[in-house]
């Protein structure tokens, strides 16, 4: 399956990209994550949601849309 994976703010900085298209066979969003860590090491040591389809995920829930985003924390007010 064809992933659109979004990153913001520090994780956009961190990646170098704000959007990647990957393909991608496994099933959750942390089998989808431990691929990311491996690509971007230092991604482990940051603080950041998913969200799948504009909507935030669990690491144990499945990959069932096209689109997801890495958002780090952000101050509401």
């Amino acid at each position: 399956m064809e992933l659109t994976i979004k990153y913001f703010g520090m994780i956009s900085e961190l990646t170098s990209c704000e959007e990647e298209k990957i393909l991608f066979e496994q099933t959750t969003i942390s089998e989808l994550l431990k691929d990311l860590f491996k690509k971007y090491p230092d991604l482990k040591n940051k603080d950041f949601r998913i969200a799948q389809d504009r909507k935030l995920v669990s690491l144990d829930s499945l990959i069932s849309g096209q689109e997801l985003a890495l958002l780090p924390p952000f101050a509401g007010g």
